[in-house]
């Protein structure tokens, strides 16, 4: 027997306006059900497991032990700078000049994850 992973948690002060973020990274559409207000609000993606946003009363006050790792269609360029438009910030940028590392960046409640290469970013760079 095994378990099966059913959603990832984000506790978070305000769960219908992060998930709303969340929503605009990943493309994916709310849960009908929920909406402004709710202290539990889904962002359903195409697969995998469900984001899961919990208000709760306490704030984020270290870094996450456990984070997302996004890897974007476009180039890791293009995608850092749609997300920072969403709202996210650059917590630190680990991108080397030959093109390899990653981007860390912070969602509006300070939540870090961090932007991968691309497929095309990598396939550039293989000889």
């Amino acid at each position: 027997m095994v378990s099966v992973l059913q959603n990832v948690a984000i506790d978070c002060a305000d769960a219908y306006e992060l998930a709303r973020f969340w929503s605009g990274v990943t493309g994916s559409p709310l849960d009908p059900e929920d909406g402004p207000g709710a202290p539990e609000v889904q962002v359903t993606l195409p697969e995998g497991p469900l984001l899961h946003f919990n208000q709760v009363p306490e704030a984020k006050t270290t870094k996450n032990r456990i984070h997302l790792c996004l890897r974007p269609e476009t180039s890791r360029e293009e995608e850092v700078e749609r997300l920072l438009g969403l709202g996210a910030t650059l917590v630190t940028d680990r991108r080397q000049p030959d093109g390899s590392g990653w981007a860390v960046l912070a969602d509006p409640e300070g939540n870090e994850f961090c932007v991968l290469r691309s497929g095309s970013d990598h396939a550039a760079m293989s000889p």
